[in-house]
């Protein structure tokens, strides 16, 4: 029976962002959080593969003081048990510390079979995370993993590359990360909420996970995020006839 771990994010949610038009940077002030869009689609695909061959599914999340906030919904959607890791250094954590954190976490958490997670996050999608667990855990990385089962202890994977499908077979431990066609996440329920609130979490301080302060520096410092501007040229074709605006546009798109 497969034991999985699933590392998700507390992201913004960029329904919420607005642009400031003198300025182009983002408002984020009435932004609310959510668990990142991809990352539902990583714990939905561990919890069918335990609902279908028993196991369990814990996640290991690391975030701002709105971490909190997630356990509730990340519990409600099938796992049996959450940690997390609340401390300000994830504010300017790139995928180098988050991954840091993450590997000691998981360290923690016990045995697995497996570490998924998605193949990367929906506020900055880096893809680095997965890569950089593997490492860390010293197991095998697979990516761009489409389909998961498992057959007599055995983990089956079906990955995505290019215009090719690779199927592997391998034994655990192993890091997967997943692409967001892997399932479709479902909606939990009221008795999957109120149940959620039963469920075990478990706060992990970054003290207690043995970093060196090296490995809480980022590698990398965000300056600045401002939003995109589309430069549009307001070209209007009006001919009479139809072929002859058909013709037209093709011309320009051409030129362009």
């Amino acid at each position: 029976m497969p034991n999985i771990v699933v590392c998700y994010k507390w992201v913004i949610n960029e329904q919420d962002i607005s642009v400031k038009e003198d300025t182009l940077e983002l408002n984020c002030s009435r932004a609310k959080y959510k668990i990142s869009d991809y990352d539902r689609n990583a714990i939905e695909a561990a919890v069918r593969l335990c609902e279908k061959y028993g196991g369990s599914v814990r996640t290991v999340s690391y975030g701002d003081e709105n971490v909190k906030a997630s356990l509730k919904d990340a519990l409600s959607r099938g796992p049996a048990e959450a940690y997390w890791i609340e401390d300000p250094s994830s504010i300017t954590a790139d995928s180098y510390v988050t991954a840091n954190v993450l590997a000691a976490a998981i360290g923690k958490t016990g045995a697995y079979d497996m570490v998924v997670c998605a193949e990367g996050s929906s506020d900055t999608y880096a893809q680095q995370t997965g890569a950089r667990l593997a490492a860390l855990l010293n197991v095998p990385a697979v990516t761009y993993a489409m389909e998961l089962d498992w057959q007599d202890g055995n983990i089956i994977v079906k990955r995505k590359l290019a215009d090719i499908v690779e199927i592997l077979q391998m034994k655990g431990p192993v890091v997967i990360s997943v692409l967001p066609e892997i399932c479709e996440p479902r909606i939990p329920g009221l008795k999957q909420v109120l149940a959620a609130g039963k469920k075990p979490s478990t706060r992990l301080n970054v003290s207690e996970l043995s970093l060196s302060d090296e490995q809480l520096k980022p590698k990398n410092r965000l300056i600045k995020i401002k939003g995109a501007v589309s430069e549009r040229k307001h070209v209007l074709i009006k001919e009479e006839d139809m072929a002859k605006n058909v013709d037209k546009l093709l011309e320009y798109l051409r030129v362009e």
